[in-house]
This record gives structure tokens, C-alpha cells and sequence, in this order.
């Protein structure tokens, strides 16, 4: 099967379009922003094969092909997106963006503020999910899309293909929402909370006055691990791990590393330090604790947010996912079906946990492209 071959980074200023700022959820008006994104296949003639595909919290606008400057590194979802793939490439025009907050070009914590020539760092505005759909929306227009056939996302992308059918019900032909929830349990709130305090505890974290410094890598490397265990599931770590030692065959009777688990999560952290900027990581999961669907656009009531959305919906959830769990997407279908909306659900038999929308490609392959076909000859025959 061919490939994306190589591929760049491309940026957008809301300021091209002449917008110096937006007033975000909170009421503040922030702004300069730029936006880092990238783009798979070809825009037709009448802009009606584009899909956007939105990331989850540690990913960026790199999701499929090579990238030409760090290191020919495959895009995080590179198994789905390509000529032949769930997103077919030789079909639709794939578009991928950082999200506004992100540390991988968009406009975020670790980026320069005009007023100050240094990082925002903590002075940069607390977001939502819907700040980061409002800077995708300045995008869509940059591109001359005036609808999305579909949007789709895993996790926190997932949420954002959810917050496009219900902020923008006109401008999404479909949405495509994978692992994902309408909004954050208090244990996922808790876990965020516990992997904040690491990176707020980290001295190196300096009141978020790092930049230049010594970053808080203690912290944020926690955090990752904290988030890691989420995102896999007890059979997978049973299989993959067991009880195993770590290059040993005994028992040290200290406090190193020593089990093979251990040294899978520190090997994790690591990693993600080397990537990810810490403020990053705190804006971005105060934004998914903030997400909630029903309050938002249903004061409090599912069924009645879900009458909004005018889009094709497909939910997809995986049996082991223990963060974000089957029924939480059942909640949805269910909201969605009892305002009789179109929506298709499959709850997919995976032992990966979390991480299996990201590893289960060739399950959910099928799935996504009869969604999409289906869309788009909806869209041609006139149901737009």
C-alpha cells in the first residue's frame, strides 16, 4: 500500500485574516495566535472532501507521513490516515492541527508574549476545548472550507469532534468520536489533579518561570506516568509485564527500579520530557476537566444538548477502556438516538485499554470508511 511520504509543518496566523484576538470561555480576549497544522491529500474543486482530525492531549499537528525536520518521525496516527487507509488520502483532504495551548507551534504557555518578548508561561489564559475549536474554526475559513465533511478524534480529540457537532452544527457533515466522553468523570478529574500537583510541586517548576532554566522533568515525569497507567488496560499490563523483573532474577530489598513495569513508566516519563512542555500539560488537562456537554449546552441535561447536533454521528469505544469507559459513550448514543438523530455506535473488543484507539487501527478501519463513504454520498445527494 503507498504512504504519505514526507511532510512539513505549515502556520497560519488569525492575524492574515484579520483577527488580532478572541474572546475566549472565560471572558478574556487574548490574542496574537498562530497555528501549526498540516494537510494529507488533495482539496477538491468544491471543498467537499475535508476532514479534520483532532489530537489528544500529548499529541500534535504531526499525524501521519514523515516529518522533514525531526528525524523522519512517523505521525501519531500514521496507520490511519494515508492512500487506502480509514482516512483514504487518495479521497479526502486531511487536515491536522496543534491545538491552541499546545507546545508544537500553535500559540501556548512556552510561546513569546508580544507584550513582554518572553514566555506567557502561568500569564497565558486558561482555555477549554471549546477555545481550541473556536482557533480550528479561524483555520477551516484560512483553507476556504466552508464545512467539514467530517471531523474525527481519539480522547481529547474525540472531545473536540463532539464540541465542532455542537458549536458548530452547520459547518460539521459528520463527526467521528472515538474513546472518548461528553465529559470527565471525577476520577479522571483526579488523575489530572494528581499529575498537576507533580509538575507544581517540581522546585524546577519555579512558579512557571522555567523557560531558559531548569525544567521541572521530575514533575512532568511523573505526570506522564500518572496519565500512562490510565491509558492501558490490567490485562495488557498483566501480559506485558507480569511480575517480571527488570535485568534482575532477585529481590534488591531497596527502593530502585526494579520490576519491568516500573521501568516501562520511567522509560515513559522520560520520553515525554524530552517532547512536551510542562505548562502545556497543565493547560491542557484543566481544559478536558472543564468539558462537559450537558451543562454546557443542556443545563446539565444530555438529551437536551444532544438536540443541537444536526451532523452524522459514529461513536466508537473499546471494552477495556477504563478511563474513558464504554458506557460513558453509550450515554451519548443514547442522548443522540433519543433526540432520533443519526448516530452508529460500536463498542469494539480490545484488551489495550485506552491506547486502543490509537492500536486497534485495523478494527476500526472498516468502520470509519463505510461511515465516510456513506457521508459523502449523503453529502452529494443533497442531505448537507
Amino acid at each position: 500500500m503507498a504512504e504519505i511520504g514526507i511532510v512539513h509543518t505549515q502556520y497560519f496566523s488569525l492575524a492574515e485574516q484579520g483577527v488580532e484576538s478572541i474572546v475566549l470561555e472565560s471572558g478574556v480576549r487574548f490574542g496574537p495566535i498562530t497555528v501549526a497544522f498540516e494537510t494529507y491529500g488533495k482539496l477538491n474543486e468544491d471543498a467537499s472532501n475535508a476532514i479534520l482530525i483532532c489530537h489528544a492531549l500529548s499529541g500534535d499537528a504531526h499525524a501521519a507521513g514523515y516529518h522533514e525536520r525531526i528525524g523522519h518521525k512517523e505521525g501519531w496516527w500514521h496507520a490511519a490516515i494515508g492512500p487506502g487507509k480509514a482516512f483514504d488520502t487518495d479521497k479526502y483532504f486531511v487536515v491536522c492541527s496543534n491545538v491552541l495551548g499546545g507546545c508544537q507551534g500553535t500559540t501556548g504557555p512556552s510561546s513569546l508574549d508580544p507584550a513582554t518578548g518572553k514566555p506567557y508561561g502561568v500569564r497565558f489564559p486558561v482555555i477549554t476545548i471549546g477555545d481550541m475549536v473556536e482557533v480550528q474554526f479561524h483555520l477551516m475559513r484560512y483553507l476556504g472550507i466552508s464545512r467539514w465533511l467530517a471531523v474525527a478524534g481519539g480522547s481529547m480529540g474525540g472531545m473536540q469532534a463532539l464540541e465542532w457537532a455542537l458549536r458548530y452544527p452547520k459547518y460539521v457533515h459528520a463527526s467521528i468520536v472515538i474513546a472518548s466522553t461528553g465529559r470527565l468523570s471525577p476520577q479522571s478529574i483526579a488523575f489530572n489533579a494528581v499529575g498537576r500537583n507533580a509538575i507544581i510541586s517540581d522546585p524546577d517548576w519555579n512558579g512557571g518561570d522555567y523557560y531558559g532554566k531548569r525544567v521541572p522533568e521530575k514533575g512532568l515525569s511523573i505526570a506522564r506516568m500518572i496519565g500512562h497507567i490510565t491509558y492501558l488496560s490490567e490485562h495488557s499490563m498483566e501480559r506485558k509485564f507480569g511480575r517480571k523483573l527488570q535485568h534482575k532474577s532477585e529481590f534488591s530489598f531497596d527502593f530502585s527500579t526494579e520490576f519491568a513495569v516500573e521501568s516501562y513508566l520511567h522509560h515513559q516519563g522520560q520520553k515525554f520530557v524530552e517532547r512536551f512542555d510542562a505548562n502545556t500539560y497543565l493547560y491542557v488537562t484543566k481544559a478536558m476537566d472543564y468539558f462537559d456537554v450537558a451543562q454546557k449546552y443542556g443545563k446539565g441535561n444530555l438529551k437536551h444538548a444532544m438536540a443541537r447536533i444536526q451532523s452524522r454521528m459514529l461513536l466508537l469505544s473499546f471494552s477495556s477502556d477504563w478511563l474513558f469507559p464504554p458506557q460513558q459513550s453509550q450515554d451519548l448514543v443514547d442522548a443522540l438516538a433519543a433526540n432520533r438523530k443519526d448516530v452508529t455506535y460500536f463498542n469494539i473488543e480490545s484488551s489495550y485499554g485506552h491506547d486502543a484507539f490509537l492500536l486497534e487501527v485495523e478494527k476500526e478501519e472498516a468502520i470509519i470508511q463505510r461511515f465516510l463513504d456513506a457521508s459523502g454520498r449523503l453529502w452529494k445527494g443533497g442531505s448537507r
